[in-house]
């Protein structure tokens, strides 16, 4: 059954605003919709263009929904639902980045934002043992996990070479294929170049002419954000350490105390996680020129972001048949997954540090690069409140709006007296 082009927009109006909880509940709730009440598209095929999402760069739940718009009504479909299910997201997000620019400041507002940060840790511990459940099958995933934790964590390597070489790991030790998707509709090869020059050009033409006009912050927001859109492999937590180290160390866009008040603000948001991109744009440029800017930095980095998901979806979706059937790229797939867990440990790391301690510092030893906390400048409230956090998301399986919630209070209350 194929639904009329209202029927689509309607159905995912109604997922963007309910797509909270990370892409396991995203994909679930479109499952539902689409697949058992609608019978849209087959089971099968469902799973086997979820297979497919999983191979890309980028949020796997919005390119599944723009797939299923693809695949019920071309292009247009996939533009209506993939956009769709992003939109309530960045303008929540917007919203909220507003209020965090103008109040963030506000010592009993600081105040809740420190007990967000404290909760954002059990958030990513939370997020590491869901993934690793997912991903460390065996023996071999788990020690490129390990590699992957110590490269970052140890020896300070850059992340796209992480995420690189555990993919040819995985290609070379993790091979398996895939069940194939049945034949799509509009499966014509011979306009794959076609649809990779268009939207090419509408992903990057932007950056270039920020580059010829202004060649400024908002170009430079742009060519980070593209360069990380080509790397998000495992969802957002994979590359937030890469994204703070850039913006942060790097190039001074915002505090790590921002850094994590905007992780928590996504968290709270339907859509994708990564939207806390657009809370990066937003903040880099507000710190740089006011509102106009913060505004364009927010439109730069979401177009960035998620540009490129509509440009691998509709260039690959009419060959997913092949696409997925590739042991290589099965195994290179479930290597990078592995290591993804790595990576959210070395960030569970580094967040707890600089949430529970005052002071951190770094520690070379030859090819070492240890981060290491001063004790006496532990901080026991934001530890008392990142345990009772994890005890709620993981003992008591509270919703997360409702924990972000007690935490803020908590540090509210704990400044107050």
């Amino acid at each position: 059954m194929t639904p009329s082009l209202a029927d689509l927009t309607r159905a995912f109006a109604r997922i963007g605003v309910l797509s909270f909880g990370g892409p396991a509940a995203q994909i679930a709730l479109m499952h539902r919709e689409i697949v058992d009440e609608h019978g849209w598209v087959e089971e099968k095929d469902y799973l086997s263009a979820l297979s497919f999402c999983m191979l890309l760069p980028g949020p796997e739940a919005m390119q599944l929904a723009t797939w299923i718009g693809w695949r019920t009504h071309g292009t247009l479909g996939g533009l209506i639902a993939g956009g769709l299910f992003v939109l309530p997201g960045a303008c929540v997000v917007l919203a909220l980045s507003a209020i965090y620019a103008a109040f963030g400041g506000v010592p009993l507002v600081a105040a809740a934002f420190q007990g967000i940060q404290a909760a954002v840790v059990a958030i990513v511990i939370e997020a590491l043992l869901r993934v690793s459940r997912r991903a460390l099958k065996g023996r071999t995933e788990r020690m490129i996990a390990l590699a992957a934790f110590l490269g970052l964590f140890a020896l300070a390597l850059p992340f796209p070479v992480v995420i690189l070489a555990a993919g040819l790991a995985g290609a070379a030790w993790l091979a398996k294929g895939t069940a194939p998707l049945s034949p799509a509709p509009h499966a014509r090869r011979d306009h794959s170049l076609r649809t990779a020059l268009i939207w090419s050009a509408v992903w990057l033409g932007p950056l270039a002419a920020l580059w010829l006009i202004e060649a400024g912050l908002l170009a430079q927001i742009g060519l980070y954000f593209s360069k990380l859109a080509l790397l998000t492999f495992g969802g957002a937590y994979a590359v937030l350490a890469w994204m703070v180290q850039e913006v942060v160390q790097v190039q001074g866009w915002l505090s790590t105390a921002e850094m994590m008040d905007g992780l928590g603000l996504a968290e709270t948001t339907p859509g994708p996680l990564i939207l806390v991109t657009e809370f990066v744009g937003f903040m880099a440029g507000w710190h740089a020129g006011g509102w106009a800017m913060a505004l364009a930095g927010a439109a730069v980095a979401l177009w960035m972001t998620f540009a490129p998901c509509f440009l691998w979806i509709f260039l690959g979706a009419p060959h997913i048949a092949r696409l997925t059937a590739q042991p290589r790229l099965a195994g290179a797939l479930a290597g990078i997954m592995a290591a993804v867990v790595g990576v959210i440990a070395n960030l569970s790391l580094w967040f707890a540090l600089h949430v529970i301690f005052g002071t951190v510092t770094a520690l070379d030893l030859g090819p070492l690069r240890l981060s290491l906390p001063d004790p006496t400048s532990l901080k026991p409230v934001a530890l008392g409140i990142a345990g009772v956090a994890a005890w709620l998301l993981l003992r008591r399986h509270w919703p997360l709006p409702a924990v972000l919630a007690t935490a803020a209070l908590a540090s509210t209350l704990a400044t107050l007296i």
